[in-house]
């Protein structure tokens, strides 16, 4: 009998925990999720933040820059041009396709956090605002893991060598 006065209270825990758990964050039709940023070391200028942006609407959207109270926010993309690794930031912002999604990921789209205030440690969230031509101001948290983390289908791994910035 104990077990099930427990219950209600259980699912009660459950379900409030999984918007945090879920780490999406939503504005018109545009969700961002899971975002992270892989952490700096002390005096580096520059880190990169990462996250899947889905486009549930029918009219394509553009992600068009951030702010962040610590940081500058730029999109930013990684391409091999004749065997060297160049990243550029993306001029006019990114498309958001309707009805998809585009992956910022190492080694391709990516957000690109420049003039760090301070390093991004490990186990920290960070915040910063995504803009979008047409969704506006979507409120992100970063959460901040390891410093050669690859996340979720990164090419890039933390190896930078040969990249020109």
């Amino acid at each position: 009998m104990r077990h099930t006065s427990f219950f209600p209270l259980a699912l009660a825990f459950a379900l409030g925990a999984a918007p945090a758990l879920a780490q999406e964050f939503k504005a018109g039709d545009i969700v961002v999720e899971k975002p992270w940023a892989r952490a700096t070391p002390k005096g580096a200028e520059v880190a990169g933040a990462y996250a899947t942006i889905l486009n549930k609407g029918a009219a394509p959207d553009r992600l068009t820059g951030g702010s962040a109270d610590f940081a500058t926010v730029e999109i930013h993309e990684t391409k091999s041009e004749n065997g060297v690794m160049e990243m550029r930031e993306v001029a006019g912002g990114l498309d958001i396709p309707a009805h998809g999604s585009v992956g910022l990921a190492p080694g391709g789209y990516h957000i690109m956090l420049t003039h760090l205030a301070h390093p991004l440690t490990k186990g920290d969230t960070v915040k910063a605002t995504l803009n979008f031509e047409h969704a506006g101001a979507v409120p992100v948290e970063f959460k901040v893991v390891g410093v050669g983390a690859a996340g979720t289908g990164g090419a890039m791994g933390g190896a930078m060598k040969g990249m020109k910035m």
